[in-house]
C-alpha cells in the first residue's frame, strides 16, 4: 500500500513553515475508548516519571481536582507529583472564556497555579482569533534514560470533569454542568489514543512550536499584569528534543492540525493550517464501501460537502454517523444556534445518500441520553482518525486542533479483503459497545450497516411501545431530524454564523470555498 494515497504529502499539508514530518512509520497506536481507560493509562504513565523526565501537555479545559482513577489523585496532584520527583513539567492551557458562559477560566487558571507551585510551568494561552480557542488535547511523556517508555496521548478527552466515564455510561461522579436532559451525571462517550514509537517526537514538535511562539500569551494588559504577579508569564526554554523513539509496531501515523489564519500569524503556520480539512477531502475522495463517523456536532453544509460528494459518487458507499441527541448548550437561542448547522448538514447528506445513510444517537441502559464527544472517523477500514476536531467550520478553520490519523501497514486477514487491522479493529470495538454484541461478524460493511439499523429500530420500537417487555440489546436510537421554527432559526442564524461556527480561512480561500 502506498501511504501517500491515504496521507497528505508535505506539500498537500499546505504549511511549509512547520517542522512536522509528513508522517512516520513503525508506531504502535492503542485506542483508549472513554475517559476512564485514558485516565487510568495516563496515571500509570505519570507515576513512572522521575528526575529529568519530561511532561508536556496542552488542554482546552483542565479541572485540577478531576480524579484520574476512583481512588487516585486529581490531575493537578498527579502532575505536581511528577514535578516534585524532578520531572520537567510544562503546560499550555487555553485561558478560556468566562465561567458564567459554561466555560472554565478559573478552573484552567487553578490547574496552572497548582502545577507552578510544584515547580512546573504553565501558560494560559490566548494566542487565538477573537472568539476562538486552543482545542488541542494531548500529553507527551519522554524519559531521560531512554525512549522505550515514551508515549504521547492525542484525542478528544480533556483533563476535566465529566470525562471519566466508561462503557457502562453511568457518568463521571465529578460532573460538569450540562442540560438537564443528561441527568446529574451526564453519560459521556469519548476517545483518545496512546502513541508509542517515532510519532511521539512529532507530538512533541506540536507542543514546542506553540511554546516557542514569541507572541505574548495574552494581549490584555490586566491579564498580563495578573500573570506577571502570579509568575505565570515566564517562558523558560524547553530542553532540546531527544531522539525519536524507535520502532514499536506497524502503524503509520500522520498528525493533522488546524490553526486559523491571523493577521499576526503563527510563526509555525503564517497562513494557518487546515490539514484536518485537507485530509478529509483526500480520504473521502477514495471512499468506496463504508464511512464510520462519531462526532460531537456535525455542522456546516460546506464542511459536509465531501461526505455528500462521496455518497453521490459511489452507489455502494454506506455511511454510519453517531452524534449526541441533544446539544451541550440549552437556552432559547443557544440550542437552536447549535442545531441550525446540523439540520442543514443532515438534509444535504440525506439528499446524497438516501437509505445508505444511517444517523444515530446513544443512550445508556437506563434510557439516559449519552453525550457523544468523540471525534472518530474510519474510512473503508483502512484510514482511521481520532482527535480533537469536530466536523464543522470552527474545527476545520478557526480553533487549534490536533488529530492522529493511522494507516496500519499490516493487512487485516478477515474478509472482505483490503482492510487494515487497526482501522477495522477500531470500528468493531465501537460497534460492539453500541450494539451490545460480539462484533466479530460485522467486518462486511453491508452487514455492519444493517446491524446498526436493526438495533436502532428495535430499541426505538420498544420505547414507542411503552417500554414493555425485555429491553432489546444495544444503545442506538435513530437520530431525529432537528426541527426549528422560522422565528427561532432567523434569530439564531447570526449567532450561529458569527460565534458558534465561524470561518477562519484566509479571504481568498473563503471566497473560493477551498481549504
Amino acid at each position: 500500500m502506498r501511504l501517500d494515497e491515504w496521507f497528505l504529502t508535505g506539500e498537500e499539508r499546505g504549511n511549509p513553515a512547520t517542522r512536522l514530518s509528513a508522517w512516520t512509520t513503525g508506531n504502535l497506536v492503542r485506542p483508549l475508548v472513554h475517559g476512564a481507560a485514558y485516565f487510568a493509562d495516563l496515571r500509570a504513565a505519570l507515576d513512572r516519571l522521575g528526575k529529568d523526565d519530561l511532561l508536556l501537555f496542552a488542554d482546552w479545559r483542565g479541572d485540577p481536582d478531576e480524579r484520574l482513577t476512583g481512588d487516585g489523585p486529581g490531575v493537578a496532584r498527579a502532575m505536581a507529583g511528577a514535578a516534585h520527583r524532578g520531572a520537567l513539567v510544562r503546560g499550555l492551557i487555553w485561558r478560556s472564556h468566562l465561567d458564567r458562559l459554561r466555560f472554565s477560566a478559573e478552573e484552567n487558571r487553578h490547574l496552572g497555579e497548582d502545577i507552578e507551585a510544584a515547580g512546573g510551568q504553565c501558560l494560559l494561552d490566548t494566542r487565538v482569533r477573537p472568539g476562538g480557542s486552543h482545542h488541542q488535547k494531548f500529553v507527551v511523556l519522554r524519559h531521560d534514560d531512554g525512549t522505550a517508555d515514551d508515549v504521547a496521548y492525542v484525542g478528544g478527552i480533556d483533563l476535566c470533569h465529566s470525562r471519566r466515564d466508561d462503557a457502562a455510561h453511568h457518568g463521571d461522579p465529578q460532573a460538569a454542568p450540562m442540560p438537564g436532559v443528561y441527568g446529574d451525571r451526564p453519560p459521556w462517550h469519548d476517545a483518545q489514543v496512546a502513541i508509542h514509537g517515532p510519532a511521539v517526537a512529532d507530538v512533541e514538535t506540536v507542543f514546542c512550536e506553540r511554546w516557542d511562539d514569541p507572541a505574548p500569551e495574552t494581549r490584555q494588559p490586566l491579564r498580563r499584569l495578573r500573570d506577571h504577579v502570579e509568575r505565570m508569564d515566564d517562558v523558560p526554554e524547553l530542553p532540546d528534543p531527544g531522539p525519536p523513539p524507535g520502532r514499536a509496531g506497524t502503524h503509520a501515523v500522520q498528525l493533522l492540525r488546524t490553526y486559523p489564519y491571523r493577521r499576526s500569524g503563527y510563526p509555525f503556520a503564517p497562513l494557518g493550517e487546515r490539514s484536518v480539512a485537507r485530509a478529509y477531502h483526500k480520504v473521502l475522495a477514495r471512499a468506496r464501501s463504508l464511512v464510520y463517523l462519531e462526532d460531537q456536532y456535525l455542522w456546516s453544509t460546506e464542511v459536509i460537502e465531501p461526505f455528500a460528494a462521496a455518497l453521490e459518487r459511489e452507489p455502494e458507499l454506506r455511511m454510519i454517523i453517531v452524534v449526541p441527541r441533544h446539544p451541550d448548550q440549552d437556552g432559547w437561542l443557544a440550542a437552536p444556534a447549535s442545531l441550525i448547522g446540523r439540520a442543514d448538514a443532515l438534509a444535504r447528506l440525506r439528499r446524497a445518500g438516501g437509505d445508505r445513510l444511517g444517523v444515530y444517537d446513544l443512550e445508556n441502559h437506563a434510557g439516559t441520553p449519552v453525550y457523544v464527544h468523540a471525534k472518530v472517523c474510519v474510512v473503508d477500514d483502512v484510514w482511521a482518525s481520532i482527535g480533537s476536531d469536530n466536523v464543522n467550520l470552527r474545527s476545520w478553520t478557526y480553533d487549534s486542533e490536533l488529530s492522529c490519523a493511522v494507516v496500519d501497514e499490516e493487512p487485516d486477514p478477515r474478509p472482505p479483503a483490503g482492510a487494515r487491522r487497526f482501522a477495522r479493529d477500531l470500528r468493531l470495538l465501537l460497534a460492539g459497545e453500541h450494539l451490545d454484541r460480539d462484533p466479530a461478524g460485522l467486518c462486511d460493511p453491508g452487514d455492519a450497516f444493517e446491524a446498526f439499523a436493526a438495533s436502532a429500530r428495535a430499541l426505538d420500537a420498544w420505547h414507542r411501545g411503552g417500554r414493555r417487555g425485555p429491553r432489546p440489546p444495544g444503545r442506538l436510537r435513530p437520530h431525529p431530524e432537528p426541527r426549528l421554527g422560522r422565528l427561532r432559526r432567523a434569530l439564531a442564524q447570526p449567532l450561529y454564523r458569527l460565534a458558534v461556527d465561524p470561518d477562519g480561512r484566509p479571504p481568498a480561500l473563503r471566497r473560493s470555498k477551498r481549504f
